[in-house]
């Protein structure tokens, strides 16, 4: 099974997605080399956000302030559990009313002197490098009443830092950087289905193109100019294909008219001579002159102009064509009847529909034994078909690729060649109902000319 080509959408947005995470990681990476190696920064900010989070527990209540710290801050700030470093915590106010600390008198050295009127930030590094030991405070306002948080970190025992670095990380990069992927993302397929919506009508014009046209192109209109180049090539190729099959047609009508004129003079001086010899050649002959004939009416057939369809009765068509070859089938010692069950008018070529009728009787002229009866049938309905009730067809041509109709005995199958592509100009329906020694019916339905 071959493996469907992929979607230019897809391309395109595999490798937009691609360089895109490239990038957020080479920003990411980036950012963090900025914060990390930027101590006074990051200290600022970790002080910044856990000041901040131990201002939750502080309370006022009939005017008195209050800090009670719950189970989760506890947790986070005074719970040591034996973990190396320290973490030391004041909160009071502005007046230097201490409402709560865990601090005893070998780390007040750590904190602003209660005296001092304490100003809305302050910082102060106690020892440099990672992990980081810092002092801090961020003053709150509650209802009218200024309350500082003091908090002084020493080996950063928690990793206050690296859940800073994430935050700022997530905040600064990830976000922003994943709504503008999605938005990338998005233009970026809204803008090539619009762009490949010329792309897409080329195909369904290309589909609808009727090879029997030779001014048939593609069109360009509002095409992307690299599309717009492959759009233009097609545009020739299809130019040099009307131009082939035209001087085909032309070729293929041409040497039959040119050939048939000769024959008939051959014909003409074998008549005078008598011989049996000349007899046999004089059946050659004739055997040449039906495949010209064939030729002729298969060159027509390709050549047909498409405003030559009209509105026409298949019964009155049926009836025509019997009339006109009955003499050929008595000749031959058949016999060939009419009848017409009543038919719907159709929009088709009638001189196409008569010669397809005619190679249909011909075949059964020369493919059945003297004595065959042979009857045309048009109707119900956009129905018409041929049948006999000879020996039926025990060499059925069999379509083949280079050669178009074949018949098991390597003869070309012309004439059943010639009835295909006319059903198929009329996008007609062929049935074959065939045995040995049964006979043939061959119908054809037009029910998409209605």
């Amino acid at each position: 099974m071959r493996k469907r080509n992929p979607s230019l959408i897809g391309i395109v947005a595999r490798r937009i997605i691609a360089f895109s995470l490239l990038a957020m990681i080479l920003q990411i990476g980036v950012v963090f080399a900025d914060y990390w190696f930027d101590d006074d920064e990051l200290s600022v900010l970790m002080l910044q956000e856990e000041t901040e989070t131990l201002s939750r527990a502080i309370a006022i209540h009939d005017g008195l302030v209050t800090f009670k710290p719950g189970t989760e801050l506890r947790e986070r700030y005074l719970d040591r559990d034996g973990r190396p470093g320290a973490i030391y915590v004041r909160v009071r106010t502005t007046s230097g009313s201490v409402l709560f600390s865990n601090c005893t008198s070998d780390c007040a050295a750590h904190f602003l002197p209660l005296e001092v009127n304490p100003p809305s930030f302050w910082m102060r590094q106690i020892e440099p490098g990672k992990p980081f030991s810092v002092a801090g405070g961020q003053s709150f306002e509650r209802n009218g009443v200024t309350v500082l948080v003091e908090l002084a970190v020493i080996k950063d025992p928690n990793g206050f830092m690296y859940s800073v670095l994430l935050r700022e990380m997530f905040d600064s990069m990830i976000v922003p950087m994943t709504l503008m992927f999605c938005l990338v993302i998005g233009a970026t397929i809204w803008s090539i289905r619009n762009a490949l919506k010329p792309v897409a009508m080329a195909v369904r014009a290309a589909d609808a193109i009727d090879p029997r046209d030779g001014n048939a192109r593609l069109p360009s209109a509002r095409m992307p100019q690299e599309v717009e180049r492959l759009v233009a090539a097609v545009n020739r190729l299809l130019a040099r294909v009307a131009d082939l099959i035209q001087s085909q047609k032309v070729f293929s009508s041409s040497i039959a008219h040119e050939i048939r004129t000769p024959v008939s003079i051959a014909k003409m001086e074998l008549s005078r001579i008598d011989d049996p010899r000349a007899r046999n050649a004089e059946r050659d002959l004739d055997a040449l002159t039906h495949i010209l004939e064939q030729l002729t009416s298969l060159a027509r057939a390709d050549a047909v102009d498409p405003e030559a369809y009209r509105r026409a009765s298949l019964s009155l068509i049926g009836a025509d064509v019997a009339e006109a070859t009955a003499p050929f089938v008595f000749d031959h010692g058949k016999s060939i009847e009419f009848v017409d069950h009543g038919t719907t008018p159709v929009t088709v070529i009638p001189a196409l529909v008569e010669n397809m009728l005619r190679n249909l009787i011909e075949n059964a002229v020369k493919h059945n034994p003297e004595g065959t009866r042979i009857v045309v049938t048009c109707g119900p309905g956009p129905l018409v078909s041929v049948e006999d009730n000879g020996k039926g067809l025990v060499d059925l041509p069999e379509h083949n690729e280079d050669l178009g109709y074949v018949k098991r005995s390597g003869e070309l199958g012309l004439g059943l060649k010639i009835v295909h592509r006319i059903a198929e100009l009329h996008k007609a329906k062929i049935a074959i109902d065939t045995a040995p020694d049964k006979g043939t019916k061959i119908a054809v339905d037009f029910a998409a000319s209605l």
